[in-house]
């Protein structure tokens, strides 16, 4: 049996490890800055740049399951095509090697020294680019500690009856031995932390490759599991990335099985260490099945499609029209502005019928969409007003100058015609959770209010995407009509709080919703006198 001593040693070397290999990481790309998730989004429809790609993130972060998780978020919100995903994915394993690499040397006993001089630098500097070179040799210092740790608290494994039967087995059935690799590295998140125990084992002479080899491929399936975590949630193609993963790292197994004493017998070739066979396998590995699986990508996506079918919509937090190559044509800018702006309005008028539908059937999903998409009204508001600010130091034809000074002041008031809807559902939800009723008279007048106010924001987006002048005896009886119709329902919600019709609750409740309802139709008006 494992003595208590062995546990303790284990639990904390592998603690260690990770806790390094992280604070590497995060000073590598504290160091890097944003350029790391700058050159994933940016990338091209080259897969094989897409390979380099994920290989050097991966190198600098640290973790395959990183990267990857990276990934499934990019093509959640539709900066990452599946292609692109696919190439950057098998990278990433390629990539995650270098931790295995390192690990197999010998450096535990320089360990301490490093810790030491670089903590000091971590207390002491007031740059933080020299405190982040610190972190990362601190990490570096801390990871190898953790190896050392667990290498000494496993070698009375070596000795130990149940686990000499359990090498038998796992030697005599290598597919007992990919379940092992595949559970330990779900279990702990990480491939490189079950690289680094068999590492660990392999110095201690417990191991050889016979051992080691299938529990390295189950690593490589295990590693699945954090993408597969992290696609819980996203939409139907960023669950795709994740299953193009899995696809990835069990199709590499299943080609490689069948071959395995081949590839122990050139891997044990390669230096008599089994420490650095262990970390050799795991980069031919990887290496070998990227070459292999690189033309095939096209496959792993049709049959994510299979599995999977159909697209879900893909919208992107920001601008999808202002495009700064288009500042260099002033009247194209503009008319990307108009198109952006229109977009925003739509998006507000979206969120108008959105929170009234959540509203009136207390419906949970709608009130979800609204929180979304007031984000995306945030973000547009902000990149339209950057790119006007760059279009304004430009020369603009007479023609524009109108439409562009007014544009500043209409994503203003559609901006509060978002923050408007999205009060609405913030009622929306205080009437659910306070299973607060109305009633049918009070739902009626909200009905009515809410037609007009829809009416008047309709008539003041037409108006602005037409360039056109509204007629300002429209405009200006869509307002009387809706403030007449505020001022008339707050009088009638007063009588049914006198005759006890309504709650108290309800009341102030539905107060609120024609006050939002009124504020949206002077906005509306706004934008349609512009």
């Amino acid at each position: 049996m494992i003595n208590f001593e062995t546990i303790i040693g284990l639990i904390g070397g592998l603690g260690l490890f990770l806790y390094g290999m992280k604070l590497m990481g995060d000073g590598l790309e504290n160091a890097a800055g944003d350029k790391l998730k700058g050159i994933l989004e940016k990338l091209t429809s080259n897969r094989f740049i897409g390979v380099i790609v994920g290989a050097l993130v991966t190198c600098v972060i640290q973790s395959s399951s990183a990267t990857t998780v990276m990934v499934v978020s990019f093509v959640n919100a539709g900066l990452m095509s599946l292609m692109q995903a696919a190439g950057v994915i098998m990278g990433a394993n390629i990539g995650t090697t270098i931790t295995a690499q390192m690990v197999s040397f010998k450096l535990d006993a320089i360990a301490p020294l490093v810790i030491g001089v670089a903590a000091v630098v971590v207390v002491t500097a007031k740059k933080k680019k020299t405190r982040d070179m610190a972190n990362i040799a601190l990490g570096f210092g801390i990871l190898f500690m953790g190896m050392g740790l667990m290498s000494s608290s496993m070698k009375p494994l070596a000795d130990a009856q149940w686990f000499k039967d359990f090498v038998l087995v796992v030697g005599e059935n290598r597919f007992l031995g990919v379940l092992a690799g595949l559970a330990m590295t779900a279990v702990v998140q990480s491939s490189s932390a079950t690289t680094g125990i068999l590492v660990a084992l392999a110095t201690t002479g417990a191991i050889n490759m016979n051992i080691a080899l299938p529990i390295i491929f189950g690593c490589n399936i295990g590693t699945c599991a954090t993408a597969l975590l992290a696609s819980i949630g996203t939409n139907k193609t960023a669950k795709k990335a994740a299953l193009i993963h899995l696809f990835f790292n069990i199709g590499g197994t299943l080609i490689f099985l069948p071959f395995m004493d081949p590839l122990i017998r050139l891997v044990e070739s390669t230096d008599s260490n089994v420490a650095r066979q262990v970390a050799n396998a795991h980069t031919i590995f990887n290496i070998t099945v990227t070459v292999i699986m690189f033309p095939l990508a096209g496959y792993l996506v049709k049959l994510a499609n299979k599995i999977l079918p159909g697209e879900d919509e893909i919208e992107k937090e920001g601008a999808i029209y202002l495009d700064k190559k288009s500042l260099n044509i002033p009247i194209v800018a503009c008319d990307q502005v108009a198109k952006e702006t229109v977009r925003m309005a739509n998006k507000s008028k979206e969120n108008l019928k959105l929170a009234m539908k959540a509203f009136m059937e207390n419906n949970e999903a709608a009130i979800t969409k609204v929180y979304h998409n007031e984000k995306i009204i945030n973000a547009l508001e902000k990149d339209i007003t950057d790119y006007l600010i760059e279009l304004s130091q430009l020369e603009l034809p007479e023609a524009e100058i109108k439409t562009f000074a007014s544009t500043y002041h209409v994503i203003n008031d559609v901006e509060r015609i978002g923050d408007h809807a999205k009060n609405i559902a913030d009622l929306a939800v205080e009437k659910i959770n306070g299973r607060i009723d109305i009633g049918v008279e009070a739902t009626n007048e909200l009905t009515i209010m809410y037609n007009k106010t829809l009416e008047a924001l309709d008539y003041a987006i037409n108006m602005y995407e037409k360039r056109e002048i509204g007629n300002k005896n429209n405009i200006e009886k869509n307002e009387e009509e809706i403030d007449k119709l505020e001022k008339s329902l707050r009088g009638n919600n007063i009588d049914r709080l006198n005759n006890k019709v309504c709650s108290p609750n309800s009341g102030i409740i539905f107060l609120d919703i024609i006050s939002n309802l009124e504020r949206i139709g002077d906005h509306a008006n706004n934008i349609g006198k512009l």
